[in-house]
């Protein structure tokens, strides 16, 4: 190796090959803070021989700061970027999520709802469970034959006791979070445990190479900073690949509608009021409700369409589903573009959170697509530019198709519906608004239930078959059983309904009340891993 004017190259035969040593983020929030931790945590034994991560972050730009729902992933990152789970919570006002439980999407009735687990239905790998409870299902849910998720969440318990290590569970979690609070919490880790340079600066310009690669960005406050590749965490902006690599936006406005959104941060109405351990999502006339709880008040907020509603309705409808609690307290409006950008990494710019796309918040997607996303550039972080754009086309496939997947299975939840009282929902069920794979495959599961066939051939699905199981079966989607489905596991099936029936007593019986977990952990701590 040699170094010319501080730049690291290899000699390969006769031409110098430069390596990808300075790693540049341009923008702060969840998506940057959580890239720049998953990237320095995964080449912290690269540092001692010049690998940096840079974050540069606009003192004057607010933190959107509504992404309170997470998927288990977060687990797993957290404890990689050597996070502890009981600061987190101390500092983050952290509860745990289980799942979602989704009102009145089907036919609008008061009774109507269902349970989106996380936990995945039993004996899943042996097994689908799917035709043994079509076929006799003795009056029991989908959700509350195969999981005891469901029933934990009614209880309104915790997933794990204070005696459980961090990141274990007896159930499977996720969280939910003040959003406003953790990119704060990120940004403290990562410059204090993981070695990132946090650079406090705005962006006046761009700086283009010759061959079409970012060279630097010049910033007010800190001058040029040069890169050799950049993170554009700029958020709907996208100031990187948006403006200055000329990436376009693709639209899917026309198959999700929803535009906007008011978000409202609600108090409880008394201190030790109980924490729902579930997102709760409520169909209205023209979106749904988020209603997610945390230790310290709820979160709350409309997402509807513009086309279906007006604003001021939009809020009375809020405003009118939190009753008392709701008459005073401040509603802030966000505008929603759902899509994504149509490459997500060009040249020597990837784009992460926002700056990449957005979709409306229906599963908790946003987080997770940051996390896959930055897990790629760390794990296939290229050694040399000379292999970026190889890297780059991989990584714009794989991301490409879980915007794709993720697309899909927010229509699910709107084309199971028999809901037809307000055009919103006919609207929905027009067949030009549904994507052509998600129409083959209602088509599929009509006579095969979702389960590892052909649909689901990635390592990593975002929603693997056990979530379209539970939104499919949770809103009535009926599929054809033949006799030859049950041949041969019959017993197995049967053994696991009973495990499953055991086990939710068990859980229901020993797991503790949700805020009495919160409460522990915030006096006492959980059990170092």
């Amino acid at each position: 190796m040699s170094v010319s004017s501080g730049i690291p190259f290899f000699f390969h035969g006769s031409a110098r090959v430069k390596r990808v040593q300075n790693i540049v983020i341009v923008g702060g929030g969840t998506a940057g803070w959580l890239t720049a931790g998953v990237i320095a945590a995964r080449h912290q034994s690269r540092m001692p021989g010049g690998f940096t991560v840079t974050l540069v972050e606009s003192p004057n730009t607010p933190i959107i700061g509504v992404g309170e729902g997470t998927w288990p992933t977060l687990r797993t990152t957290l404890a990689k970027i050597g996070v502890s789970e009981t600061d987190f919570f101390r500092e983050c006002d952290a509860a745990f999520k289980q799942g979602a439980l989704f009102a009145r999407w089907t036919t609008g009735a008061e009774d109507d709802a269902y349970y989106h687990p996380l936990m995945l239905p039993q004996g899943f790998h042996q097994l689908s469970l799917v035709p043994h409870w079509i076929t006799d299902s003795k009056g029991r849910s989908f959700c509350d034959t195969v999981t005891p998720q469901g029933r934990i969440c009614d209880a309104g318990l915790a997933p794990k006791t204070i005696a459980t290590p961090e990141y274990d569970g007896q159930a499977n979690y996720a969280y939910h979070l003040d959003a406003g609070k953790f990119a704060p919490f990120l940004t403290r880790h990562c410059t204090t445990k993981l070695g990132v340079r946090h650079v406090l600066a705005d962006v006046r310009s761009v700086e283009l190479a010759e061959n079409g690669d970012i060279a630097a960005i010049d910033t007010e406050q800190a001058g040029r900073i040069e890169g050799d590749l950049f993170v554009d965490c700029t958020g709907f902006r996208s100031l990187l690949l948006g403006e200055a690599m000329g990436v376009k936006f693709k639209d899917c406005g026309d198959v999700l509608f929803c535009d906007a959104a008011l978000a409202a941060q609600v108090p409880y109405a008394e201190e030790n009021a109980p924490i729902a351990t579930h997102t709760l999502s409520t169909a209205q006339d023209a979106g749904w409700i988020w209603d997610i709880g945390l230790p310290t008040r709820r979160g709350t907020g409309y997402v509807y369409s513009t086309a279906h509603t007006s604003d001021d309705q939009a809020e009375a409808t809020l405003r009118a589903y939190l009753g008392r609690a709701g008459a005073d307290v401040a509603v802030r409006r966000i505008p929603i573009r759902s899509g994504h950008r149509e490459i997500f990494w060009k040249n020597n710019v990837v784009a992460v959170g926002l700056a990449a796309g957005f979709l409306e918040p229906l599963e908790a997607s946003a987080i997770v697509l940051i996390e896959l996303s930055a897990k790629l550039i760390a794990e296939q972080m290229p050694a040399v530019r000379e292999v970026m754009d190889v890297v780059a086309k991989r990584f714009n496939a794989t991301t490409l198709y879980r915007w794709g997947r993720i697309i899909d299975f927010l229509k699910l939840h709107y084309v199971l519906t028999k809901r037809t009282d307000t055009a919103f929902w006919r609207d929905n069920l027009l067949p030009e608004t549904i994507p052509e794979r998600l129409q083959e495959l209602l088509t599929l599961w009509r006579y095969q239930p979702p389960w590892f066939h052909d649909e689901f051939d990635r390592v990593e699905e975002v929603f693997p078959p056990a979530s379209y199981q539970y939104v499919l079966y949770g809103m009535g989607f009926r599929s054809e059983v033949e006799p030859e489905a049950l041949s041969g596991d019959q017993r197995l099936a049967e053994r696991a309904m009973r495990e499953n029936a055991a086990q939710t007593e068990r859980l229901c019986a020993g797991l503790p009340r949700h805020r009495d977990l919160i409460r522990k952990i915030h006096e006492h701590g959980l059990q170092p891993v």
